[in-house]
């Protein structure tokens, strides 16, 4: 059953529940057609959830890549994931980015005001994903990271300026159910659907997206 809670007063963020990690990254595999990863994960040592990376203040508990070879890792085979996930059930599942698609991640607060604009703008929309450190992802065509500099340049502002990142090759974004630490988990803002399957250009969401980052600064 999927059940809401509130992001800011412009946008409602969706919960998924129910699925089990493995049974979600083989359908990201199968029914999208993304790569997928299996992360690190949080073990309970002395009552608390930590990293198994070891590293006792972690950026990103139960978050990140195990391991320093991770691109080579990654797998579009359902078949494969099910079995990666098999071994570690509670892996966390990332997504490498720069292969299917690009990402690009402004502040929550910038992130739902741009996509409260896109929709009554009837943008075409992509995927959004919401990390518990309050940082959304838009999902759009790979080329991104090349593209975006310019793009906002062109709208007046220079790229250092605003609070807003391309993940391309060599990158990745956490997908839910995901958990961060004790932070909660990551969210859909707007799920995958057969309606979102082809994604939008950077250059169709850039403008709301810098001016909300602009707004936000």
């Amino acid at each position: 059953m999927d059940e809401t809670i509130a992001g800011t007063e412009t946008a409602q963020i969706p919960t998924q529940r129910g699925e089990s990690l493995q049974e979600t990254a083989v359908r990201y595999a199968e029914e999208r057609h993304w790569d997928v990863l299996p992360g690190t994960w949080l073990e309970a040592v002395d009552g608390v959830q930590r990293c198994s990376c070891g590293e006792p203040v972690c950026a990103a508990p139960g978050a990140h890549p195990a391991r320093e070879d991770w691109p080579t890792q990654a797998t579009g085979s359902a078949t494969v994931a099910r079995r990666m996930w098999s071994k570690r059930p509670s892996a966390s599942i990332l997504l490498p980015t720069g292969r299917t698609f690009d990402a690009i991640e402004v502040p929550e607060t910038a992130g739902c005001l741009a996509l409260a604009r896109m929709r009554r703008m009837e943008l075409t929309l992509g995927p959004v994903s919401c990390t518990p450190d309050r940082r959304m992802h838009f999902f759009v065509l790979p080329g991104a990271t090349a593209k975006v500099p310019d793009l906002v340049r062109k709208l007046g502002w220079p790229p250092a300026s605003l609070d807003l990142v391309t993940l391309g090759e060599g990158a990745y974004v956490a997908a839910p159910p995901t958990r961060f630490g004790s932070r909660g988990a990551v969210q859909w803002a707007c799920r995958p659907t057969a309606v979102n399957r082809w994604l939008p250009d950077a250059e169709e969401l850039i403008s709301p997206l810098a001016y909300a980052c602009g707004r936000d600064r």
